[in-house]
């Protein structure tokens, strides 16, 4: 691997795919090759990656002998195309790092927080599965916030509700909220705080209801398992508890969407087995992999927070004047964190949390992670640990 390592992205021009090549350029990855792949509508176009021009290659023409010579595959492509292809490029010999939910329930298939589980990667390389699973986008943001907290304290419960950015549904979630908000500015969007019938809502498409200037109380798709639950709520259980290594964890969560572009955002009610203090666990997050602590910290072993909700947040990191924001994560690596405080619901307080997340959902939260898990496999490759 010394002279680089060649690498496939498949769904190269979608929304993900396309913050996937920046960050593999960004982070100075080293690409020896590259291959494009897409849907056969997208073959043939030319994407710029580190000043050379590739040509997108069109998946669906794809076998084992045309994928040999590639060590590393990254999927943003959809669960259909991850499911159809991804054992193609496997049985080519390539390791797939897939961004989808296809694979994220399979036992044999790790699913990898960069920060948080990367020992799981070592499977990979010594057994016979080549696929790696990247967790949903708000799972992603939560883990490596919880992954400290878990290993001083024990994590017994979470109670999280998300609200999620429309980007997490593609191009056609942005350009639903853009076109919807613009057509209720025109009319005059002040109307909706005293007259709203007075304003013409535009249809609703991609949601379940008009998302600009309001708040659609369902994220994903019904499961149809009597539950009343959503897909996305059932992936923050599953996946929380594949992650962590907690097969029993408790765990319940209601997903919105919100009109806001890029960012989801996450309130988490965490309950553990032993006290913790504001102020510890405000030590613990300010050390932690992939997380900025903003708004709280700890000062002489006293947890200090925001003075009043007029605070201006400034600088990422540990800071008494920050506060998270879907504005603020956006372009940002780690998980914002911040509004820590104890969880006054429980019999003993001291046993909860609660807590206020950020992340970009687009970079951390889809193609931001596949390229750390390529990073880490890359210098678990090496190290010679495992033969490949």
């Amino acid at each position: 691997m010394s002279a680089g390592v060649n690498v496939a992205v498949v769904g190269a021009t979608g929304q993900v795919g396309r913050v996937l090549l920046d960050i593999l350029a960004k982070r100075s990855f080293p690409v020896a090759n590259l291959r494009l792949f897409a849907s056969e509508r997208s073959a043939g176009q030319a994407v710029d990656f580190n000043g050379r021009r590739v040509v997108v290659e069109s998946i669906a023409e794809q076998d084992a002998d045309t994928l040999k010579g590639l060590d590393i595959a990254i999927f943003s492509a959809g669960g259909a195309v991850s499911k159809a292809y991804a054992p193609v490029f496997e049985s080519a010999g390539v390791i797939v790092i897939d961004n989808s939910s296809a694979w994220r329930k399979d036992p044999e298939i790790p699913l990898v927080v960069s920060e948080v589980n990367p020992d799981d990667l070592d499977a990979t390389l010594s057994s016979g599965r080549k696929i790696v699973a990247n967790p949903n986008c708000t799972t992603m943001a939560m883990m490596p916030v919880i992954k400290p907290l878990h290993d001083a304290k024990g994590l017994k419960r979470l109670v999280v509700a998300t609200y999620q950015a429309v980007s997490g549904a593609g191009v056609a979630g942005v350009a639903e909220l853009n076109d919807q908000a613009e057509c209720i500015l025109k009319q005059g969007a002040a109307k909706l705080a005293t007259c709203p019938e007075d304003v013409e809502l535009p249809e609703a498409v991609k949601f379940a209801e008009p998302i600009a200037f309001n708040v659609v109380g369902y994220a994903g798709n019904l499961v149809d398992d009597g539950t009343l639950e959503t897909d996305e709520e059932q992936k923050l259980r599953h996946e929380s508890r594949k992650i962590l290594h907690i097969p029993n964890l408790r765990v319940a969560g209601t997903c919105v969407r919100v009109p806001v572009f890029t960012g989801h955002s996450l309130v988490v009610h965490a309950e553990f087995e032993q006290e913790v203090t504001v102020g510890e666990a405000a030590e613990l997050l300010k050390v932690a992999l992939g997380v900025s602590l903003l708004g709280t910290q700890s000062v002489d072993g006293v947890a200090t927070s925001l003075k009043d909700e007029n605070t201006r947040p400034s600088a990422r990191g540990v800071d008494v004047a920050g506060l998270p924001t879907p504005l603020s994560a956006a372009g940002a690596d780690d998980s914002l964190v911040g509004r820590v405080r104890q969880d006054y619901s429980l019999e003993n307080p001291k046993k909860g949390l609660v807590l206020f997340v950020c992340s970009d959902n687009l970079r951390k939260g889809a193609a931001l992670n596949t390229v750390q898990i390529a990073e880490v496999l890359l210098k678990k490759m090496q190290k010679g640990d495992n033969d490949v």
